[in-house]
């Protein structure tokens, strides 16, 4: 039999699968699994949300949008950001609504990479940043981070790995899968690290909205001289409950912007009409029950940290997104390791941290997007393990 395998592109052929899903392909065929893995919120969409999608069912709302998106969709996005961040995004020109954040980053990479161009990317990190980069046939650059600081990425640390090829930063906080935030003191250092070295920067802002204990989420580019150089990526699933409508949207300059549009609309065309809708009306009336969705991560967040303290494994407070990251080294097995006996001896599906890069070896990902009970029935499984490791 030919191998067709040989005949695929060797750029796709250079992207691994997602580290995410395989586990849960295997923990899909078990029964009794409590899992703590995907980053998706239990909530269901609020029921208004829901409710202007059907009406605009009702009322015909079927065909093609307009590429950059609806025009009142961009408006409220704009409206957004001048409220929230005290900065100025001409709908008209400076938004593109798009299938999720992750369209998004795929149009940004292809848009301003050419072969050879590199991307500093600080890791852990979303597992779709790096595929991203080979895709656009970039060059991924992992900037890794360690958990004595954190996870927070500093100007020191990126100087080691820029070269004359390095033309972006791409940033992703609050941070998946670790939970850390930077302060706007950390972020006007990466700012000034960026203008040093004439780069641009792809910030990723899916979770701005979960920051915890008093912290405010600081859009990158209202920095200062930060807006005309940075690509500002966010969306609707996670503060919304909105995961499977897939609605994003980026903000930059014009002239990013229209690069990305130019491959959208031959790619995707438009994102669907009716996330769209549902998009206008999360924006116009959705922050009350996106504040208690908020609330309600907070308290799982507290029974999470306190549980794996309580176990003795090392790990720090998360102060944005859902996820917590604890080190589980010292129980002498690798990530994988660890993951895959705790799913077949005590059903409990989590994420091995090499699946986020390197730096995440020795580490697992936990979401806290799930329930309280089964949070807590997660960790005393958890503690079972350890104790007869």
């Amino acid at each position: 039999m030919k191998d067709w395998q040989k005949t695929l592109s060797q750029t796709v052929n250079q992207v691994p699968p997602s580290g995410i899903r395989r586990f849960f392909d295997v923990a899909a065929k078990m029964e009794d699994v409590i899992t703590l893995g995907i980053g998706e919120p239990d909530f269901v969409t609020p029921w208004h949300i829901r409710e202007s999608c059907v009406y605009g069912l009702e009322k015909g709302y079927t065909s093609y949008s307009s590429n950059k998106g609806m025009l009142p969709l961009r408006q409220e996005i704009s409206n957004l950001y001048k409220r929230e961040y005290k900065i100025e995004y001409d709908p008209e020109t400076e938004i593109i609504v798009t299938v999720g954040v992750s369209e998004a980053v795929d149009l940004a990479m292809r848009a301003v990479l050419d072969p050879g161009d590199e991307v500093l990317i600080p890791e852990p990190c979303y597992v779709s940043y790096k595929s991203c980069v080979i895709l656009a046939g970039g060059t991924a650059v992992p900037v890794p981070t360690g958990i004595d600081n954190e996870f927070r990425v500093t100007a020191a640390d990126l100087e080691k790995y820029v070269t004359p090829k390095t033309k972006v930063l791409l940033i992703g906080y609050p941070n998946n899968p670790t939970g850390t935030v930077l302060t706007k003191t950390e972020m006007e250092g990466l700012a000034a690290f960026a203008k040093k070295h004439d780069l641009i920067v792809m910030s990723d802002e899916i979770y701005g909205d979960l920051t915890y204990g008093g912290l405010e989420h600081i859009c990158f580019s209202t920095l200062p001289d930060m807006k005309d150089r940075t690509i500002v990526f966010n969306g609707f699933s996670k503060a919304y409950a909105m995961t499977g409508w897939r609605l994003g949207y980026a903000l930059a300059n014009p002239v990013f912007i229209e690069a990305m549009n130019k491959i959208h609309q031959y790619t995707m065309l438009c994102a669907p009409i009716t996330a769209q809708l549902a998009g206008i009306e999360a924006l116009q009336n959705g922050e009350v029950n996106m504040k208690k969705m908020v609330q309600e991560y907070d308290r799982r967040r507290h029974l999470i940290y306190e549980g794996f303290c309580r176990m003795g494994l090392e790990t720090f407070e998360p102060k944005g997104a859902f996820y917590i990251f604890p080190k589980i080294s010292s129980t002498g097995l690798s990530s994988e390791e660890f993951v895959e006996q705790l799913l077949q001896r005590e059903h409990v599906a989590v994420i091995p941290g090499n699946a986020f890069g390197a730096s995440g070896e020795g580490f697992i990902r936990c979401s806290y997007a799930t329930s309280i009970d089964k949070i807590a029935a997660a960790l005393k499984r958890i503690e079972n393990f350890l104790q007869h490791i």
